[in-house]
């Protein structure tokens, strides 16, 4: 009989516990849940607005931007930032990873921003070169 009663509290207490509802939400909440349904990705990287292409280059990979308003926002933001129209300037976003169309020229996926978190002054004692090789 013990083990009956004490099973029977065992269920009733998960069962009331699966129950709880929340009645209400958060900010936080809230744009935790747009951004999944959007399913942004937080990047962080070197970015570039030079004759019409906008680039953000991470240790991993690189991506085209996507020019919109918000990546106009972005050049307006690392415009202080640089010394040359060629400077990248470190930059934190959040954006739609978008892979490239079949038979257009660049990289393999495009970012398109949707949020800007946070513009940084380059480290003047890196000295990043690329070199193109022609042959």
């Amino acid at each position: 009989m013990k083990k009956t009663v004490i099973l029977f509290l065992i269920i009733t207490t998960l069962y009331s516990c699966k129950n709880d509802s929340k009645t209400g939400t958060t900010d936080t909440e809230n744009t935790a849940t747009e951004q999944q349904t959007e399913r942004l990705t937080l990047l962080t990287g070197d970015f570039v607005y030079y004759a019409d292409a906008a680039v953000l280059q991470t240790p991993q990979e690189v991506y085209g931007v996507v020019i919109n308003q918000k990546m106009h926002e972005l050049h307006d933001m690392v415009k202080g930032y640089k010394t040359e129209d060629t400077d990248m300037v470190p930059v934190e976003i959040r954006g739609n990873v978008i892979p490239k169309p079949e038979g257009e020229e660049g990289w393999p996926f495009r970012i398109e921003i949707k949020e800007i978190i946070n513009v940084s002054k380059p480290n003047p004692n890196k000295k990043d070169i690329v070199i193109g090789t022609d042959k």
